[in-house]
């Protein structure tokens, strides 16, 4: 139930950028922003789930690389002691890994970003597909990149599209902030909000964080930032944040 916005560049050597919310039961505890995992993966950042271990989203500061998993649904007919967790799929990919052809967890949608490349891996319990996608920004969350049949798709993608920054400075993330700000007018139990609260909709997950991440050929650079209201959308989570970086 998690969302994705990334800006793929059309020039040869511009950054990668993406802003990417987790939802998740607020029961479930987490770390911020880090490097938990020094001995397997030792250049890597990233948001630790504390019952499984994995990552929601890791990035290897040295390989210069990216990746967020978003479970969507598994239409397999695998019982629960069938299946592994989902919780290495980013730390393996960020690591250079990709899921391999069945993969043994339930569905998710994987996003890796390399400088100036980003793909989705999507398995559904049946049938894993790869692309990569196309210049310009995308939306992903629990269905297909860029799904019109997912409301808050339809609702954002070409308000994300259309957003510039302001001339004359700024951060590169304040016009999606402020798609934020506008979608944050609906109520979390909408279906076209970012922002969300699923519960309605027969899940336990809320949206509680969010991270701000650039990557282009210098390095990796990863912003994390918790709302202080699980479902209740907080720009100011932004003037908090927790930065990770590859040296400069």
């Amino acid at each position: 139930m998690c969302t994705v916005i990334v800006r793929v560049p059309e020039r040869a050597g511009d950054a990668v950028r993406l802003i990417a919310v987790r939802d998740e039961d607020p029961a479930r505890s987490w770390d911020p922003l880090g490097p938990w995992w020094d001995e397997a993966y030792p250049d890597t950042v990233g948001v630790r789930d504390n019952r499984a271990g994995g990552a929601w989203l890791a990035a290897d500061l040295a390989a210069h690389r990216l990746a967020v998993v978003l479970n969507r649904a598994d239409l397999s007919d695998r019982g629960d002691d069938e299946v592994t967790t989902r919780g290495r799929i980013a730390l393996e990919a960020a690591a250079g890994r990709l899921p391999a052809a069945a993969p043994t967890t339930r569905g998710f949608n994987l996003v890796e970003v390399t400088p100036g490349i980003v793909r989705v891996v999507s398995w559904d319990g049946l049938r894993r597909r790869e692309q990569t996608l196309a210049p310009g920004i995308h939306m992903v969350a629990h269905d297909e990149v860029d799904d019109p049949s997912t409301p808050r798709i339809a609702a954002w993608l070409d308000r994300f599209r259309r957003a510039r920054p302001e001339p004359g400075g700024g951060d590169w993330f304040d016009a999606w902030l402020d798609v934020l700000d506008a979608s944050a007018a609906l109520p979390p139990q909408d279906d076209r909000a970012i922002v969300r609260d699923n519960r309605p909709f027969g899940y336990p997950t809320q949206s509680l964080l969010l991270c701000l991440a650039t990557i282009d050929r210098d390095g990796v650079d990863v912003r994390y930032g918790a709302f202080d209201e699980p479902g209740h959308w907080q720009r100011g989570a932004v003037d908090q944040i927790t930065a990770a970086s590859t040296p400069r």
